[in-house]
């Protein structure tokens, strides 16, 4: 019986995700006969109690405070990860982390460094994706449609081109944390200074107005195109992560010739970016009929309410065989088998 770890929690905005996401997959890989331990980044190998304290499906309505987020950085467990037993013996590590430490190539840099396998994408794809800055000058290289941006701090002309409204968010940071849409120039300061609580580098983003859109990648296919229909005018955290926020339509009702665009610029953009196993492409329909891409997820969410699988259910791969799908994925990769410890 295969032993997997289910890499989860994390000090990020984006905990209480990961949670949720990671009871959906320990359910999920156990149903499926693997060996399936759970790992909290900042508290270590859970226990059955912990496990069901803790993985909850339920997100609730808000991210965790900076604050918070703060003293749970500092209770990290860093390189001691790799001392845990559970960890050592692993024959595969799905990550189920978000935002910047889980997600942006740090967590991926230490397994590698360690030769644990794991599931994901590599260090070098998930920096580039996880910077929202760099990874759309990957996406003007490669001929993918993205809206104009700038970083801050940018001259007056360059925001006033970027024109009004005006998306502003972290550049480093997912499920919408710290983003406002900016109506007026003279709220622009008060955006800026949201996102800059949760990252380093704020992006300032032209408004694409239309339909909204994302597509799963599996492997090296694309599933299905679904239409994300939220309640408030942007897909925010509430939206996401509170069912009935959000109508999700799978397969999205849409021409078939715009369904194969999207499908190919979803794997063009995780190709760009070196991406392995699977990731979520989003993206919105601008009123040109071009569809402009978001943004690429490389550990796209696995909660109850999340879209890849529902983009993976709609070409008939349930959850289970998903996560199993991965898994396989990326036991077949020499980086993996090179651990010395591939299935």
């Amino acid at each position: 019986m295969a032993r997997i770890v289910v890499l989860t929690g994390g000090s990020t905005p984006e905990r209480d995700v990961a949670l949720a996401g990671a009871a959906q997959v320990v359910a999920a890989l156990r149903r499926t006969g693997y060996d399936v331990t759970v790992v909290d980044t900042v508290s270590g190998a859970l226990t059955a109690g912990e496990e069901s304290r803790l993985l909850v499906p339920s997100v609730g309505k808000e991210p965790p405070t900076p604050e918070r987020i703060a003293v749970l950085e500092a209770a990290e467990l860093g390189d001691a990860l790799l001392d845990l037993p559970a960890m050592r013996q692993a024959d595969l590590v799905f990550p189920v982390l978000h935002g910047r430490q889980g997600e942006g190539g740090e967590m991926q840099a230490l397994l590698q460094g360690a030769g644990i396998p794991y599931a994901g994408s590599g260090p070098e794809g998930s920096a580039l994706a996880m910077d929202k800055d760099r990874a759309k000058r990957r996406f003007v290289q490669v001929g993918v449609p993205t809206a104009a941006w700038r970083t801050w701090p940018a001259p007056v002309a360059d925001i006033e081109r970027l024109g009004l409204p005006l998306v502003v968010k972290p550049s480093k940071v997912g499920s919408t944390v710290g983003l406002t849409v900016v109506r007026s120039l003279r709220d622009l300061d008060a955006a800026v200074a949201e996102a800059a609580r949760y990252d380093d580098q704020v992006l300032l983003e032209a408004y694409v107005p239309g339909r909204e859109f994302t597509v799963g990648v599996l492997g090296e296919r694309a599933l299905a195109v679904g239409e994300i229909v939220p309640s408030h005018e942007i897909f925010d955290y509430e939206c996401k992560y509170t069912p009935g926020m959000t109508r999700e339509i799978f397969p999205a009702a849409i021409p078939e010739d715009l369904a194969d665009r999207m499908q190919r610029l979803a794997l063009v953009a995780h190709r760009a970016l070196l991406l392995e196993d699977f990731s979520r492409v989003d993206f919105r329909l601008g009123d040109d009929g071009v569809p402009y891409c978001l943004e690429v997820n490389t550990l796209p969410g696995l909660t109850a309410t999340s879209l890849l699988p529902q983009s993976a259910q709609a070409v008939g791969i349930p959850f289970d065989a998903l996560c199993n799908e991965v898994c396989q994925l990326a036991l077949a990769r020499p980086r993996n088998k090179a651990g010395g410890r591939g299935i």
